[in-house]
């Protein structure tokens, strides 16, 4: 009679897919097993394959992540907000995330708008800035309908001045503020008068020193190149930008050299880019942009073209629905605080970075950066099976961006709102933390998942079952 550990004369192997308990019964009599993790979708939800309209879904899926593989992002130069972003007016004020109004607006953002309100000269104090904002005096309205982003509270004014970044390859533009730093700045929700004081240096010097030296260089400066080389180079480009930041800083000197007369400016330029590791965060945010906008409106397409947080709300976008939100509550962040703080003190998920993760970085190149770790909490495996998981509810490898320790795996790019209410896998997200009081700043910096169920919303709708 043949042992237990062969069938048919041929030693016996099994696969487990289920309890481990039948897994460790055969081990303990000699029989190798290999684990399956298999888990029953956790919710009702069948392959949508065509939509009522007739779309193919999979055949817009792959148009969809074509569109954003194959887009250019160069930086050309930099405006304020008034005279490039469309839709612009003096009394408008652009936010991260999903539309909101004065009174659902968390402590970061309404101190942000104080102190845009302030910077603007439209209040002398920051009562009268909030006064203004209770009784309509400002428009409000999200960075994502005027082909903008914005960090944390992602705060735009029509003075501002913002990176023109451009996709030749479509014919499309995108735009973000430049990066003042960490700590106590505009976008994590302060206004004291160093925070403005940098603001209008930033707008009155380094503005025009900048986009001088830019508009020098044929056709700008190529960020989707410089952002595979940083992912090279350890950054994920989203909360690691120090090899990003250098890359830029490599590229711009000569340029600001050239047409920089004076040396003192120029080097309070230099200084000023030198000293911020987060500098190229604000340009990585509308490269992201700009590459992702060219799938919006493909019929039928499940890819999410939009994620952003405005402390409030977590908003996606899917490319087969152009301009609809599919909103949840904002999570909490987990992660590492500055001394002195706290949990208890954390503003929820804040933002319009993670533009990042949805174009194919940032989160989902978490594998490139393993020092992250110390920024944002955890070890440096945690790193590497974040990029790992985020293969499963995505469309496709990028081909451009690319993860060493991988092999030179292209990064999860397309994230499909099928895969993740199949999967039960909602996108990872790094992100920096704000306090929840307006006017302090910025905490720590930490780790979440995007909310699930607007993901899970977004497909209802698309498969034409949330009438």
């Amino acid at each position: 009679m043949a042992s237990v550990t062969e069938f048919f004369g041929k030693p016996l192997e099994a696969i487990n897919v289920g309890l481990a308990g039948f897994a460790r019964s055969l081990e303990s009599q000699g029989v190798p097993v290999t684990e399956v993790d298999f888990r029953p979708p956790p919710f009702d939800v069948s392959r949508l394959v065509t939509t009522p309209t007739g779309a193919d879904v999979e055949a817009a899926n792959r148009e969809a992540v074509r569109r954003i593989m194959s887009g250019r992002a160069n930086v050309v130069g930099l405006a304020r907000a008034r005279d490039v972003v469309p839709g612009m007016h003096e009394r408008v004020i652009l936010h991260a995330g999903p539309p909101i109004t004065w009174d659902r607006m968390c402590g970061p953002v309404r101190g942000a708008v104080i102190g845009a309100c302030l910077y603007e000269g439209w209040a002398d104090t920051a009562e009268e800035a909030a006064a203004m904002a209770a009784r309509g005096d400002v428009t409000f309205d999200p960075c994502h309908h005027h082909h903008t982003v914005g960090p944390m509270a992602g705060i735009v004014s029509p003075s501002m001045p913002v990176w023109i970044v451009e996709n030749s390859a479509f014919g499309n533009r995108a735009f973000c503020t430049m990066n003042e730093g960490l700590g106590k700045v505009l976008r994590f929700g302060a206004f004291a008068p160093e925070v403005l004081e940098r603001l209008r240096w930033m707008e009155n010097t380094l503005y025009p020193v900048l986009d001088k030296a830019l508009r020098s260089i044929p056709e700008g400066i190529d960020l989707k190149a410089m952002i595979a080389q940083a992912l090279y180079m350890g950054d994920e480009c989203h909360n690691r930008n120090r090899a990003g930041t250098s890359l830029f800083f490599r590229t711009i000197a000569p340029a600001l050299a050239r047409t920089c007369p004076d040396r003192e400016t120029l080097a309070k330029v230099l200084e000023f880019i030198d000293a911020n590791d987060h500098f190229f965060l604000n340009l990585s945010m509308p490269a992201a942009k700009v590459l992702t906008e060219p799938a919006e409106g493909i019929e039928g397409s499940s890819i999410v073209t939009t994620m952003a947080r405005n402390g409030t709300d977590f908003g996606i976008r899917i490319a087969g629905l152009p301009g609809r939100w599919f909103t949840a509550q904002a999570g909490k962040v987990k992660g590492l605080f500055f001394p002195g703080f706290s949990e208890a003190d954390a503003n929820r998920d804040l933002g319009d970075s993670t533009i990042t993760e949805t174009a194919g970085f940032g989160g989902m190149a978490m594998a490139c950066a393993p020092a992250i770790v110390k920024f944002v909490g955890g070890r440096p495996q945690d790193a590497i099976d974040a990029t790992r998981e985020m293969y499963e509810i995505c469309a496709a490898e990028h081909d451009t961006f690319l993860v060493p320790s991988l092999d030179f795996r292209g990064t999860p790019v397309g994230i499909d709102v099928r895969r993740v209410a199949e999967t039960g896998l909602s996108p990872r997200l790094n992100t920096g933390i704000a306090h929840k009081d307006p006017g302090i700043g910025q905490v720590g910096a930490g780790l979440l998942r995007a909310p699930i169920s607007c993901f899970v919303d977004a497909l209802t709708a698309l498969a034409g079952q949330d009438q």
